[in-house]
């Protein structure tokens, strides 16, 4: 185990009330930063890879309900947030799924419950293919990676890798992501959340060094497979529980890809949302919460 140092803990509060404690821990000799609630078995949620993304801010409306039974850990991935703003672009997810397994040897949990939207999702299925040990059941919202967008990409993923090219980032471009494309009722989304959003995303660190972006380059194929677990063969041995939740109208991730990972994964359930987007945490909390929070218990 990599020797961990753990920095002063600060409240950390999402734009909807949820309140979580703040630090940051040392992993591989990086900064995460990781926020903290409740008590019990512990559920790790993983925030997606949009632009001005954090953990506490993408769950923003299920940190209060999960902590009532689990100790919730809500690490800010690397490149997002609080957290170092480097990640290995040869192989993504797998860099993301090393981060998360190597953050919860930092503290000390053997194994946890892993819930992941989109970019998330991905890293969760990774750490579940390298360190099956570390997983227990997993939630998964529109997880990236599983080849549905590989050769013709949705209009949502075209403007999240947009962002950061051509003129560069602006609050238009992320209004437009997130109203468009990130949820079904655009309407729903209060022009403060934007602005946080904007404010995290033009983080000069972020703006030279984007987390999220098209492979290039010479080795630009060998990472494309990396990243597609469709051509993993070890997608068939992952035999954790698991939930996956798909917004109907998903316009960054295809629907598709759940009974694809229905049919592929040993143990794995789905549920399909109606009129809902990319982001069923948020726009479909209260529905979502109880959802996993029942699996996550064992219960359903």
């Amino acid at each position: 185990m990599i020797s961990s140092t753990i920095g002063e803990e600060v409240a950390v509060t999402g734009i909807d009330g949820d309140v979580a404690t703040g630090r940051t821990v040392q992993v591989g000799g990086r900064e995460i930063h990781v926020s903290e609630s409740g008590s019990g078995p512990a559920v790790v949620l993983l925030h997606g890879g949009g632009p001005g993304a954090t953990g506490v801010a993408n769950y923003s409306r299920n940190i209060n309900a999960l902590a009532r039974r689990f100790r919730v850990i809500v690490p800010d991935l690397p490149g997002y947030g609080r957290s170092a703003k480097w990640i290995d672009q040869s192989d993504p997810f797998g860099y993301l799924g090393r981060s998360v397994g190597g953050l919860l040897d930092e503290l000390g949990v053997a194994s946890a419950h892993l819930v992941g939207n989109s970019y998330g999702g991905a890293a969760a299925l990774r750490l579940a293919m390298d360190r099956p040990e570390k997983v227990g059941r997993m939630v998964l919202m529109g997880p990236g990676g599983v080849g549905t967008t590989r050769t013709l990409p949705t209009g949502g993923l075209n403007a999240l890798l947009g962002y950061y090219r051509g003129e560069g980032p602006s609050r238009d471009k992320l209004r437009r992501f997130i109203r468009e494309y990130l949820v079904f009722d655009g309407g729903s989304v209060p022009e403060e959340l934007i602005e946080q959003r904007y404010l995290a995303s033009v983080d000069p660190d972020v703006v030279a060094n984007p987390p999220l972006r098209r492979p290039s380059g010479p080795l630009a194929l060998r990472t494309l497979w990396r990243m597609d677990f469709t051509r993993d063969p070890r997608l068939r041995d992952v035999a954790h529980p698991t939930l996956v939740v798909w917004g109907a109208n998903d316009k960054v991730n295809r629907p598709e890809g759940g009974p694809m990972l229905a049919e592929t994964m040993p143990n794995c359930d789905l549920y399909l949302a109606a009129n809902t987007g990319h982001w069923v945490q948020w726009e479909r909390a209260e529905l979502f919460n109880t959802l996993a929070a029942a699996f996550l218990e064992g219960s359903s």
